[in-house]
């Protein structure tokens, strides 16, 4: 009997040995589970969070452009919204309308824009407080200018996001450099714009602050990942933006919404404060650069950036301020070009036939006469098609006249003509 009892003794804590495996995998994959769902809950709840962040920075924006009309009741802001950053500094550096203006007439289009696009990641309130101490930068190139800028540019107490949960409620300590620049500038930057999740892409959605969509057509994306940007210039609510670009993140958002939108040379703006999702990639470069909906706001706003506080804040970027003279050079060569195109056809030319420096010169002359070479660097510059073809040659007649040849202007170059076109006869002379 006694063996019996044993035999089922060991027969219970055989079968209990080997349930214990099954046992513990099953408290396992319970704990497992558990995990799972706290963090889901614990994500859930930092993007209501982040939600209702963004939703109280709108709401309080809202009542302080409120609180002004009421103290303004006269005051009409749309003519403001009408006018080009190139027009609105002149207004503000000239006093005939002061940042506090400018700021609540764009704050005011940026609310009605983002409840039809959905384009804002938050708006920084510190800029109704920037304006106690915006006058300290009047001589600025953007003084009094509302400057909107992308989610992963950083600005004191506020996510840079980048779209994911990983940055969530994790303020950045101090401005970017291009934030405090801009603000040196007399800037204001007002809002920070949505981006696609993790950036890496060329749509505008994330599971924080959901789709953007574009200005002109609410089916379609405004694009990535500056489409916050894009989206919001493209629908009035901003005059300048600041973004990103890595693989066309500025210039493709820029297209979809019928804006401007540039990338500097990497390097040539500072990156210092501009979160990325990807830190130390070093194959492909991205670079900042800004968002218009002209050309010439561009220009004003790489002239603005590129400054000696820039160069001082950060002394990675090369210290080269921006050529003004250079660019205006560029702009003058586009309206020759323009003019000359409107020319020929007005003349109704197709080809025209002209001569080519020819014949050949005698050795050490062609650095005494380089005049003539504007018959073969206006085509150059002008960037049309150009060939040359032989025509005849030099006779002993034509050598024999050029004994007589005095020349057009009796200059320089005709004497330098003269001495360096004798001997030629048989010579190619050629034409354009």
């Amino acid at each position: 009997m006694e063996d019996v009892k044993r035999f089922l003794r060991e027969a219970k804590l055989d079968s209990w040995t080997a349930a214990l495996p099954t046992v513990v995998a099953g408290v396992g994959a319970l704990l497992v589970l558990m995990r799972t769902v706290s963090n889901h809950r614990e994500a859930k709840e930092k993007i209501r969070r982040a939600r209702n962040r963004r939703t109280e920075s709108l709401r309080r924006a809202e009542e302080a452009v409120l609180r002004y009309k009421q103290s303004h009741p006269t005051a009409d802001l749309t003519p403001i919204l009408k006018l080009s950053l190139s027009e609105l500094t002149k207004e503000l550096h000239e006093g005939s309308l002061n940042p506090e203006e400018a700021l609540n007439a764009f704050m005011e289009k940026t609310l009605a824009v983002h409840k039809k696009l959905n384009c804002c990641a938050e708006i920084l309130l510190e800029s109704f407080d920037q304006l106690e101490t915006v006058g300290s930068n009047k001589e600025g190139l953007l003084y009094g200018v509302p400057v909107s800028i992308k989610d992963n540019c950083g600005y004191k107490g506020h996510d840079s996001s980048c779209g994911v949960l990983l940055y969530l409620e994790k303020p950045v300590q101090e401005d970017a450099v291009l934030v405090q620049v801009l603000k040196k500038q007399g800037a204001i930057p007002f809002v920070k714009t949505n981006i696609p999740q993790g950036l890496l892409s060329y749509d505008c959605s994330n599971p924080i602050y959901g789709q953007t969509v574009n200005p002109h057509n609410l089916q379609k994306t405004s694009g990535g990942s500056s489409g916050g940007e894009a989206a919001l210039i493209g629908g009035g609510g901003s005059l300048l933006g600041i973004g990103s670009d890595l693989g066309g993140s500025i210039r493709i958002p820029a297209s979809f919404c019928g804006i401007c939108g540039f990338k500097p040379t990497s390097g040539r703006l500072s990156l210092q404060g501009l979160r990325a999702i990807c830190p130390g990639q070093k194959s492909v470069r991205g670079s900042p650069g800004p968002l218009a909906r002209d050309v010439d706001s561009i220009v004003l706003c790489m002239q603005a950036l590129l400054c000696d506080h820039m160069f001082s804040l950060d002394p990675t970027v090369p210290p080269l301020p921006f050529n003004m003279q250079l660019w205006e050079q560029h702009a003058a060569v586009e309206d020759y070009i323009k003019e000359t195109i409107a020319h020929w056809r007005k003349c109704d030319i197709d080809v025209l036939l002209c001569p080519v420096i020819a014949p050949a010169y005698n050795f050490f002359y062609t650095g005494k006469n380089t005049a003539m070479l504007s018959y073969t660097w206006l085509y150059n510059l002008l960037n049309f098609p150009a060939g040359v073809v032989p025509v005849t040659t030099v006779t002993k007649e034509d050598e024999e006249e050029l004994k007589h040849y005095q020349g057009i202007y009796q200059d320089e170059y005709d004497k330098f003509f003269k001495e360096v076109s004798n001997t030629y006869q048989d010579l190619s002379i050629n034409a354009i």
